[in-house]
């Protein structure tokens, strides 16, 4: 082996591009609450709870012992540089894999000095360099391709994911290609090596997401493929067994924690029954395979989106790769297989951040693309440099040409980097998370605005309510405050957790939360129930909430929330909510609230949204204000809201009405 194929120079190279990628995942992480799961997986991490399905027990143990540091930052800031950092460690094993999978494992030739148009023998790191460059240029592209530089700015589950991604493609491909070598003792040795070292690692990736199963197309292709379809190879198999077992252990975390009741029990999977629902996801199984027309939405989206994904350049190298890897049929039907199944799988699922569950797909379209760079570094490579045997002047000639020669291989080198960190400047913009602070802008402007031991009942949980669990819990940010999700009273898991938090709240209310129990249970194990009779039911335990606090406690609503919900009250605008009062009783005093946020400068759906309950606040407190006849207040609520967006009809027409000529 080459002195500089040896594991000590990989090694050097893949920290090197691991600690350059953290630098700038670290410039572009958010330092406060994300959207979506952020505010709940940092919470649950903290207190040691059980999070939505699937639960991920393996990155909440992880994430705890994160939040034990002693950094003297934020606990959420230290998880968004926990993500950062699984992310970045992701791209170390990410170029490992493909050093070994465009050199040793491949059936195509490795690159050689003849490659390169040398007559004479170049410095040694300038070939050993040109072996790596097309592993640095796929492990660049990868780790500032959108999607996955995005899972490296926020705490989420999918920073672990791409890790495990990452071991799994590395030590299975190595796994596999022991079968080649012909000293029979150390075969062995090295198969039960990689072998176990994969299962273990395939066990406890089950334990962080189960899109781990998308690996199993390519993976058993290339098994059978290498040790054909008989007992021998079954008997491998039930090898891996036990390995699997115990890296899949860690499930058991979540029924020994949720039976101690702790603070954030999602799904309660104290019982086998309810084990088995929360880890197979069954809340969330009815947006995965649920029409034709969400598959095709999907994946316009997933095409459409995906050259952008790589800043065009990755595209266009993974593009070239495809045809560099159609002569080694057994890479080439391993890669697609990992693409096609994550595709086929992801674009079956109706849900609106999709872009996670494409990551696979990505990491084939990285592999490519270095290939790509190994074609195109062959192509150059044959363009051979005349060198000049002249005498005299010639002699000084000759030495000029030969200097150009060996500087070749430098300069691709160099080039083919330079395009596969174009990304960079690209993406930058839009995936620096470093100034957005929309999520706890927005949170806090809603509990600022409410008074005392208030009520809201909401289901914004990619704005508010997640992020609610953070501020409140660990933060200890107006805590007064009762937050109720309005969807999660659908489960009955849910009321034992309001009850942890808000036992008042529950007890004030449990004639009709027991009546709506025994409905909701039919419901949750497929047992005959009535529509009619459920839904009322549930009606009546929002409405309890309501009327049995509202003498006490000042009740509001988010403006999604359906007005059947809210018959029998007045919704009076109050802020970023409406304020429930009962139908002719009187209205108390209400001041026009207005709201202090940083907004974000590169917009997209999220951020977008958050701008528009802005708008909405202040347009339906315009509305609010004039009806009264309080124009002055109406004028400025309105212009308000335009300056957030100056086309919202509600707030134009205040204002016309207010300026129009009398």
């Amino acid at each position: 082996m080459n002195a500089n194929h040896k594991p000590q120079t990989a090694n050097r190279i893949g920290a090197a591009i691991s600690l350059f990628a953290f630098f700038v995942y670290f410039l572009t992480a958010n330092r406060t609450a994300s959207f979506i799961d952020a505010g709940e997986l940092a919470t649950v991490a903290t207190t040691l709870g059980i999070a939505h399905p699937t639960g991920y027990p393996l990155f909440t143990l992880l994430s705890y012992f994160v939040t034990k540091l002693p950094l003297g930052i934020p606990i959420i800031f230290q998880l968004n540089l926990f993500a950062a950092f699984l992310c970045s460690v992701g791209l170390f094993f990410f170029f490992k894999f493909l050093v070994f999978f465009t050199t040793e494992f491949s059936n195509l030739k490795p690159l050689r000095k003849e490659s390169f148009g040398q007559t004479s023998n170049p410095p040694s790191t300038s070939l050993g360099m040109m072996n790596f460059i097309p592993a640095i240029c796929g492990t660049l592209l990868l780790a500032f391709s959108e999607t996955y530089w995005s899972q490296a700015v926020a705490v989420e589950v999918y920073s672990l994911h791409v890790l495990f991604l990452s071991l799994l493609l590395l030590f299975f491909t190595k796994a596999i290609h022991v079968s080649k070598i012909t000293n029979y003792e150390l075969r062995m040795t090295n198969d039960k090596k990689y072998f176990l070292t994969f299962s273990f690692v395939l066990g406890l990736s089950f334990t962080n997401h189960l899109t781990t199963i998308l690996l199993a197309p390519a993976f058993l292709f290339l098994f059978f493929k290498t040790f054909g379809f008989n007992k021998e190879a079954w008997k491998k198999v039930l090898s891996l067994v036990l390995p699997f077992l115990l890296g899949l252990s860690v499930y058991l975390y979540l029924p020994i924690r949720s039976s101690q009741n702790p603070m954030f029990d999602w799904g309660h999977p104290a019982t086998l029954e309810r084990f088995l629902w929360h880890v197979r996801g069954k809340q969330f199984s009815v947006w995965i395979f649920s029409s034709m027309e969400v598959a095709k939405q999907q994946f316009s989206y997933f095409v459409t989106h995906l050259p952008a994904e790589f800043a065009y350049i990755g595209f266009a190298f993974g593009v070239i790769g495809i045809f560099r890897i159609w002569k080694d049929k057994r890479a080439l039907w391993f890669t697609s297989l990992l693409f096609i199944g994550c595709v086929l799988y992801s674009i079956n699922y109706d849900i609106k951040d999709i872009d996670s569950y494409f990551l696979l797909a990505y990491f084939v379209v990285a592999i490519w693309s270095a290939f790509g760079v190994l074609f195109l570094q062959e192509q150059f490579g044959k363009k051979k440099l005349v060198v000049s045997s002249q005498k005299s002047v010639g002699k000084k000639q000759q030495t000029d040409k030969s200097q150009i020669t060996n500087l070749k291989p430098q300069i691709i080198q160099f080039s083919l980097i330079a395009l596969c960190l174009l990304p960079i400047p690209f993406h930058y913009s839009e995936v620096d998370e470093s100034k957005n602070f929309l999520v706890e802008d927005y949170t806090k402007n809603i509990l600022n605005n409410v008074e005392n031991d208030a009520i809201i009942i909401s289901y914004q949980w990619d704005y508010f309510i997640s992020a609610s669990y953070y501020f409140q819990t660990i933060d200890k940010y107006r805590p007064d405050v009762t937050i109720i999700d309005k969807e999660l009273l659908r489960r009955t898991w849910y009321f034992p957790q309001l009850e942890r938090h808000y036992p008042s709240l529950i007890h004030n209310s449990r004639n009709e939360i027991n009546t709506f129990l025994v409905e909701l249970n039919k419901f949750e194990h497929n047992e005959p129930y009535n529509n009619f009779t459920i839904e009322q039911s549930f009606r009546n335990v929002i409405s309890s909430f309501i009327t049995k606090n509202m003498k006490e406690r000042a009740v509001y609503v988010t403006p999604e929330i359906e007005a059947e919900y809210t018959q029998g009250f007045q919704r009076i605008p109050d802020g970023l909510l409406f304020r429930l009062v009962p139908d002719g009783g009187s209205v108390p005093i209400i001041t026009p609230k207005y709201f202090s946020f940083r907004p974000k400068e590169k917009q997209g759906l999220l951020p977008d949204m958050t701008l528009e309950f802005y708008v909405r606040g202040y347009a339906n407190q315009a509305m609010y204000f004039l009806r009264r006849g309080e124009k002055e207040t109406a004028l400025k609520l309105a212009e308000e809201a335009l300056k957030i967006n100056p086309a919202k009809r509600e707030a134009l027409f205040v204002k016309q009405q207010i300026l129009r000529p009398q």
